[in-house]
């Protein structure tokens, strides 16, 4: 047995995986057509995933929001306050 039928050879093992034109113009503009419609269709259906996605978004801040009190007069501020003492030295310098 010969011991270069074994050997590995690169340039045969690159051109196997090496994309090749095909030579008849007909199949050069089939392929051309089928490889826009799959980028097309890509496109589309990331776009309606992308929409889900918002949609889905909202619907779940709508959901937790369901159980919330809706605020009624806009003018009145609920809030819970505290009483600071003054304090007898300033917080900053005074300017010169």
């Amino acid at each position: 047995m010969p011991a270069h039928a074994f050997r590995f050879d690169s340039a045969r093992f690159r051109n196997a995986f090496a994309p090749r034109k095909p030579r008849h113009p007909l199949m050069r503009v089939a392929f051309g057509l089928l490889g826009v419609g799959v980028l097309v269709l890509l496109v589309f259906f990331s776009v309606f995933v992308g929409a889900a996605m918002i949609v889905g978004g909202l619907l779940y801040r709508l959901v937790r929001q369901r159980g919330k009190p809706v605020a009624g007069d806009a003018r009145i501020v609920d809030a819970d306050y505290s009483v600071v003492r003054k304090n007898t030295t300033p917080a900053l310098p005074l300017s010169r």
